[in-house]
């Protein structure tokens, strides 16, 4: 169409595939984004908070553990050569079932560590439920990577969000005929198969025959950052819930939980999904001039596309959560406010993390990762003491005072002549 074509022709060309995924995952978002929504009316006004927040500890602690499984395997097939990447996937199948077996065990070790030792026989018991996911996942993960290797975003965001969309049916449908935490998390498990099935539609693959896998010590040190960046993260993003629940009770963990997922929560999967766009799209630049050329433009666009949302939500937050949520929920709305500010700095960080990945260097963002984290959560623990706007207001501070930072200079350090070599050695 003519008006799409002077649209198209009015972005740089160096953003022509950032925007295109972040388009394609706009579009599969937003009806995701609406069954999110009326799944939280339902469960708010269905399941009590203290059943609430017995779901969110128990995804929460199912999140710190799954985090393992994001290895950096995958991130290796995404920045391999043509004349390597053979290889590179055979070697990756068979670290993807080790990888998730051993993820799994772990999980089942937590499970019996909460069972026998702090009595949560409920929490236990999702658990070991929810470690049936990773015997779905290897079969489908060289597969998801090298879509995001050849750029069909628009492919794995319709996966991602039909597997979200059918999560939240499921627990609208649970909530309403069984309102429990149970409804909240059995869908984690009951969309999985649905995600697997969708992956190998998508991309064909299946191992080279005649081609060696690639040594394991390919993937060490690149996996290693990777690894540590991520369980960081995850331990960011989940064990504020944790620590909540500890400090202030399940009650208070359920009106937290409920505000996180109606404030941050509605913006955290869009600025998830720019990391996802971003990393493949600068490892493919010549080099190291035009990458930083595109994840300065990157980090314009993300900004002006994110920013005026965060602070809609915020500036309109007293007027949905009661609208949307129920009256119940009218005093949670300033907490959700709150808890919405800490989307600037995470735009920060996704695009940090993409730089740095890109540049072969997943040790320095695991580096960044500890420093933020760790103050985040010492911040979220000193607020608790004061309630749980003091902990939210701690905690996003924290953020701002660490990720945006530590962002800036990174970017504007000079890197090596040839940081592609860092990768293909990684």
């Amino acid at each position: 169409m003519p008006i799409i074509s002077h649209l198209e022709s009015l972005i740089p060309a160096g953003l022509r595939p950032v925007v295109a995924g972040l388009a394609a995952y706009g579009v599969a978002e937003v009806g995701t984004r609406l069954l999110r929504i009326l799944a939280i009316i339902v469960i708010a006004r269905q399941i009590a908070p203290e059943q609430i927040g017995v779901a969110a500890l128990a995804i929460a602690l199912f999140e710190l553990v799954r985090v393992l499984a994001n290895s950096g395997i995958g991130l290796r097939i995404i920045a391999a050569s043509d004349a390597e990447l053979p290889a590179i996937c055979n070697a990756a199948r068979r670290l993807f079932v080790l990888w998730c077996a051993a993820v799994a065990l772990i999980q089942l070790a937590v499970a019996a560590l909460l069972f026998a030792v702090f009595g949560m026989a409920e929490i236990a018991a999702m658990l070991v439920v929810m470690s049936g996911v990773y015997a779905f996942m290897p079969p489908g993960l060289v597969q998801v990577f090298l879509l995001m290797r050849e750029g069909r975003m628009a492919a794995t965001a319709r996966i991602a969000a039909s597997q979200t969309a059918a999560d939240h049916v499921l627990s609208i449908i649970l909530a309403l005929f069984w309102p429990s935490a149970w409804a909240i998390v059995l869908p984690k498990l009951l969309t999985t198969p649905l995600w697997l099935v969708l992956v190998r539609r998508a991309r064909h693959w299946s191992p080279v025959p005649g081609v060696a896998p690639a040594p394991f010590a390919e993937f060490r040190t690149f996996s290693l950052g990777v690894l540590g960046s991520e369980i960081l993260v995850a331990a960011r993003t989940q064990l504020d819930k944790v620590i909540i629940g500890a400090l202030l009770g399940t009650e208070a963990l359920g009106l937290y939980f409920f505000a996180f997922n109606a404030g941050l929560g509605i913006t955290t999967s869009f600025i998830a999904a720019l990391g996802i766009v971003l990393f493949p799209h600068l490892c493919a630049a010549s080099g190291q001039r035009e990458r930083r050329n595109r994840l300065l433009q990157a980090g314009a666009l993300s900004l002006a596309i994110f920013v005026p949302v965060i602070a809609a939500q915020m500036l309109f937050a007293d007027w949905y959560v009661p609208l949307l949520f129920g009256a119940q929920w009218t005093t949670m709305a300033p907490l959700a406010a709150i808890l919405c500010l800490g989307g600037v700095p995470a735009i920060f960080g996704s695009l940090l993390t993409a730089w740095l990945r890109a540049n072969g260097k997943p040790q320095h963002d695991a580096a960044v990762s500890l420093v933020v984290s760790f103050a985040a959560l010492a911040s979220l623990t000193a607020g608790a003491g004061f309630g749980l706007e003091a902990a939210a207001w701690s905690f996003v501070a924290a953020l701002w005072l660490t990720q945006i930072p530590a962002a800036l200079a990174f970017v504007r350090m000079r890197e090596p002549a040839s940081p592609d070599a860092a990768l293909k050695g990684a």
